[in-house]
């Protein structure tokens, strides 16, 4: 295998939101075997089982993106201590119909950043529910409850001094719980 290709989602639509701030700056941070694509979800349909025979097409593509990964990397922020809808809308569609998951067996890797002092915890919990049910082996540790804070970000987009040897960290961990799904 030349590339690793790990999906990228980040749960929020704001253009300059600190996940999605985030998913750029673990981009620019990944290893040269290794590229992390963020994938589109904001063109998705409401789900809805009646559609499950027809899919849209922007639903087909995401299943399409999400089957040539070897991993998928959900950046999430906290909505009401749960994930965002729009996430929830993505994992639903790619889930469906059933019998026919995209997810399934992909190694999953959570993170998100918020501004709260703890972080994303309660939407991490939540979403790693969700995914056991879909049998996608998630990364457990470390954990990465991010706080927006300054220094987070550096001006060129690059995770700050204080943040770094963690994020670094927590990246190294999950491309190599990729790599070990990805030989077996």
């Amino acid at each position: 295998m030349d590339k690793f290709r790990i999906a990228v989602l980040v749960g929020s639509l704001r253009k300059d939101s600190f996940n999605r701030q985030l998913a750029h700056a673990l981009r620019r941070m990944a290893p040269e075997d290794v590229v992390l694509t963020e994938l589109r979800i904001d063109d998705l349909p409401p789900y809805n089982q009646d559609d499950d025979a027809h899919q849209a097409d922007s639903v087909r593509r995401l299943k399409t993106e999400v089957a040539a990964s070897q991993g998928v990397l959900f950046v999430t922020p906290e909505y009401n201590r749960s994930i965002p809808g729009v996430l929830k809308n993505a994992i639903d569609h790619a889930s469906r119909p059933y019998g026919q998951s995209a997810w399934a067996g992909k190694p999953a890797g959570v993170i998100g950043v918020s501004i709260g002092a703890a972080g994303t915890c309660m939407a991490q919990q939540h979403l790693r529910n969700v995914l056991a049910y879909l049998d996608m082996p998630t990364l457990a540790q470390p954990e990465a409850f991010i706080q927006a804070k300054d220094g987070l970000f550096q001006e060129d987009g690059q995770i700050g001094e204080a943040s770094r040897q963690f994020v670094q960290g927590w990246l190294d961990r999950y491309v190599a719980w990729v790599k070990r799904f990805a030989q077996v």
